[in-house]
């Protein structure tokens, strides 16, 4: 069992900071009941190619992206813009301990399904709101992407080669990371809310948005502005208080350098064959390696080109010095160290036979993640959670169908 796995999530929640927050939730137990439009569901079902194939090689309907947000979940379609569907969606919000939901700010109000309406018969609910500004502040009532908040929330400022260089300009991250992150900070509120509720304390209501951790999670840059007034810049690879922190060219390719210390430069310079660069006064500490970063960085890049990539890493990870390849995709899932973990997993699959889905991080001695089943059709157990969680009957559930409320 699980060790979420007395509760149950109803995720409204559509794209993917909300279903990745449901998805942890799931993986960790829970029954995440997961509600979607009748015909259409999430939206990113149609957000392809690429599309899940099947055995014979032809497209499913299930996109990529949709497939690496929802697993372990169960889909039920309900159209709460009626009445009837309105309903239904109160009952199951009165049986769950946690909502999640990324409409707009007061957009589930008309259907009455904002949280101080389902409070109101349910006061041990956690509501979690998910928008892209939050419930309050000018840009409340607008809409917010993942590329649009890596923009105005600062981080592609620092994203991108450095002005005067080829290519110089901003660049967003190469997957939805403010989502992500957004996903990751809206389950730990959730676990603090089940944490003072276990407490006594009742539900809440969770108010999350992608600004908000976006600025956030600017970390140590954002402290750099901070402390000094002054806007940190982009650097491309390069790191703004370490040196060397960042990618050099090999004879083959490229590879990551990232000496944490000066004991590690010394090492470092020692495979180099330039042991002299450690008793350098202007590269000896960290302090005056980032100061005199433009004239350390060549004569790095002129020594790193005699060697492999597959060299410096062995020589290096030898010496204590840490560094890496940069893998693409098939080279980082065929990696051993990935393979040992087994990031990569199958699931069954009821069009494709078996889905790939990327492994859960999480790793608990007495409650493991347990993968249950993969992401689900649209309305897949429609029947069956209405049955379980509602007790409707067959018949009475084919009306709502009929009907068009499923």
């Amino acid at each position: 069992m699980g060790a979420l796995s007395h509760l149950r999530v109803l995720d409204l929640s559509r794209v993917l900071a909300g279903p990745w927050a449901g998805q942890i939730l799931a993986d960790l137990g829970a029954d995440v009941i997961k509600v979607e439009r009748p015909g259409n569901g999430d939206d990113t079902r149609a957000w392809g190619p690429p599309f899940l194939k099947d055995a014979y090689g032809e497209n499913t309907s299930e996109a990529a992206y949709y497939l690496s947000a929802n697993r372990n979940k169960q889909s039920v379609t309900i159209d709460f813009t009626r009445p009837e569907g309105q309903k239904l969606v109160r009952e199951l919000a009165a049986r769950s301990d946690i909502l999640i939901e990324n409409f707009k700010v007061g957009g589930l109000a008309a259907y009455g399904l904002d949280y101080e309406s389902l409070k109101a018969i349910n006061p041990n609910l956690i509501y979690c709101s998910i928008t892209g500004f939050g419930q309050t502040g000018p840009y409340a009532k607008r809409a917010g992407y993942d590329f649009m908040i890596q923009g105005l929330g600062g981080l592609m400022s620092l994203t991108g080669r450095p002005e005067g260089e080829e290519g110089a300009g901003p660049v967003k991250v190469g997957v939805a990371l403010t989502d992500i992150l957004t996903g990751l900070y809206s389950t730990v509120a959730i676990l603090a809310a089940l944490a003072h509720r276990d407490q006594d304390g009742g539900g809440q209501h969770i108010d999350m948005a992608l600004l908000d951790v976006q600025v956030a999670c600017l970390a140590n840059q954002a402290m750099n502005y901070l402390t000094t007034g002054n806007a940190p810049k982009r650097l491309g690879n390069a790191h703004p208080n370490i040196v060397p922190y960042q990618d050099f060219p090999t004879a083959d390719g490229d590879f990551i350098l990232t000496v944490g210390n000066d004991g590690q430069f010394r090492k470092f310079a020692e495979v180099a064959g330039q042991p002299q660069w450690a008793d350098d006064p202007r590269f000896a500490t960290n302090k005056m390696r980032v100061a005199n970063r433009a004239e350390l960085i060549p004569l790095i890049r002129q020594a790193t080109v005699f060697k492999t990539t597959t060299e410096w890493v062995l020589q290096l990870e030898q010496a204590g010095v840490p560094c890496g390849p940069i893998n693409d995709l098939a080279q980082m899932f065929a990696d051993p160290q990935v393979k040992a973990r087994g990031l990569a997993i199958e699931l069954p699959h009821a069009l494709a036979g078996r889905v790939p889905q990327v492994a859960s991080p999480i790793r608990l001695s007495e409650t493991p993640v347990e993968y249950r089943h993969a992401p689900p059709l649209l309305g897949e157990h429609t029947l069956e959670v209405l049955q379980r969680v509602l007790g409707l009957d067959a018949d009475a559930v084919a009306a709502l169908k009929e009907a068009g409320v499923l």
